[in-house]
């Protein structure tokens, strides 16, 4: 299982610690520095390049217009803290945001 996600987020340091304690630890991985355009792409086939993309973020206030309107993709692999987090890599499944955590373990059969 990888969940991928930022060093400084506190979703994704609760993320790693609630599937430590389950007994389904995580191999993390940080998105700034190991997404790539096939990972993305695996993403986005296999939950939407929407629901990844994260709109409420600071970074996603900072952009252009013109970037903002742009393929949401190519904005995430260029912006790569846009990706809502924590997006985790489970038994072939990818699992993005808050529910994430109870859907891997649900997988594991640790629920």
């Amino acid at each position: 299982m990888k969940l991928w996600g930022l060093k400084t987020c506190d979703s994704c340091r609760k993320a790693l610690k609630a599937l430590d304690e389950a007994g389904a630890p995580a191999e993390f991985v940080d998105v700034r520095k190991a997404l790539d355009a096939e990972t993305l792409g695996r993403w986005v086939a296999a939950v939407g390049a929407e629901a990844l993309l994260n709109r409420s973020s600071t970074t996603w206030r900072g952009l252009s217009d013109a970037e903002k309107a742009g393929d949401p993709a190519a904005v995430m692999l260029a912006h790569p803290s846009l990706v809502k987090r924590p997006v985790i890599e489970a038994e072939g499944a990818v699992l993005v945001g808050k529910g994430a955590v109870a859907a891997a373990l649900a997988r594991a059969g640790k629920s």
